[in-house]
């Protein structure tokens, strides 16, 4: 287990990458997509946000875990970096159906959060990581696998909806 001890970059990804080649499963437990792991494949530099570090070493599974926080448009970009360096997304990733995903609506949310804070403001990447969390541990959150489900947009909707009472009555 690689386990970061503090906020920031303290080259987790690194690590992870360099152990991930002598094992057959690397996860991303937690956390959302702030400031991301900076790797270098070959001499190209590559930051991942979403996607385990492992991601770049053959035959290895890589897990994306139901503690993390997904947001499914930064998620896509990565996608399209890692499959630049022929590695086939589909078959090296698993993404858990209780991963919590992040929609434009936390997003905001976090946003007015941090600037209510004024000069106690916490540094907010601003990436609705905080409020996609307080909906995961308030049971109000999004799941991966509620993609698939028929009354997805109405439970999309339900909680955007949510979201916009609490921004437009601060």
């Amino acid at each position: 287990v690689i386990l970061g001890l503090q906020w920031g970059d303290e080259g987790k990804g690194k690590i992870v990458d360099y152990y991930s080649q002598k094992y057959d499963i690397i996860a991303r437990y937690q956390g959302g997509p702030n400031a991301g792991h900076t790797l270098f494949v070959g001499n190209k530099k590559v930051v991942l946000h979403q996607i385990p570090s492992g991601i770049f070493n053959a035959g290895k599974i890589n897990l994306i875990g139901n503690g993390v926080v997904l947001d499914p448009i930064i998620f896509k970009k990565e996608v399209e970096t890692v499959q630049t360096f022929g590695v086939s997304v589909v078959n090296n990733l698993i993404i858990s159906e209780n991963t919590n995903i992040i929609i434009p609506t936390h997003r905001a949310l976090d946003k007015v959060a941090e600037l209510f804070k004024k000069e106690n403001k916490i540094g907010s990447t601003l990436k609705g990581i905080g409020p996609a969390y307080m909906d995961k541990t308030g049971r109000n959150a999004i799941r991966v696998g509620g993609i698939f489900k028929a009354n997805f947009l109405e439970i999309y909707n339900k909680l955007k909806e949510k979201h916009e009472i609490i921004l437009n009555n601060p």
